[in-house]
């Protein structure tokens, strides 16, 4: 009889050691489970605030767009008289007018690029508004690029008029620094 008890309190410490084996496993695949869907959702929650952070970042560009046109457009006024040009007839940014009408007149008559040169290589004023216009349109471009990962915009600013304005200006420049 005694050796009935013992077995049967072995069978049940036995099964009981089994059950407690099964429940450890659940509870050890749930845990996992939670830390999937955990780390699942940490990542999504840095990227959504990676998201929002460069949406501000575009809002402050676009918040602070004009004050960073007018300085633009502050410089390229006395650039547009030295070179006698007109800028665009649109219902554009003045910015935009401005840098339409200089790549108009490069277009029709590329003698623009040449009296530009001159305007730089003459008068220190000029040099220094082209300067400081590339300069300001670079580092514009730079902040966008910096800001917005995918590049949509920076690469409309770069390949618009904003990229041939600059390219247009720097050969300008070198030009009126190399002496030719």
């Amino acid at each position: 009889m005694e050796n009935t008890i013992i077995l049967v309190l072995l069978g049940i410490i036995f099964i009981t050691i089994i059950a407690i084996f099964i429940i450890i496993k659940n509870t050890n695949t749930k845990i996992s489970e939670i830390n999937k869907t955990l780390t699942f959702q940490y990542n999504l929650v840095v990227k959504i605030q990676s998201i929002l952070k460069n949406k501000n970042a575009t809002n402050a560009v676009a918040e602070n767009a004009e004050i960073v046109y007018q300085d633009l457009l502050q410089h390229l006024i006395p650039i547009m008289a030295a070179i006698n040009v007109m800028p665009r007839n649109t219902n554009e940014h003045p910015l935009w007018r401005a840098l339409g009408g200089i790549m108009d007149e490069y277009s029709k008559n590329p003698f623009a690029l040449e009296k530009l040169r001159r305007c730089i290589k003459l008068d220190t004023g000029i040099a220094h508004n082209v300067a400081n216009y590339i300069t300001g349109a670079n580092r514009l471009l730079q902040y966008l690029t910096t800001t917005e990962p995918d590049g949509i915009l920076s690469s409309t600013f770069t390949d618009g008029l904003l990229g041939q304005s600059l390219t247009f200006f720097n050969q300008a420049q070198q030009l009126a620094e190399n002496g030719e």
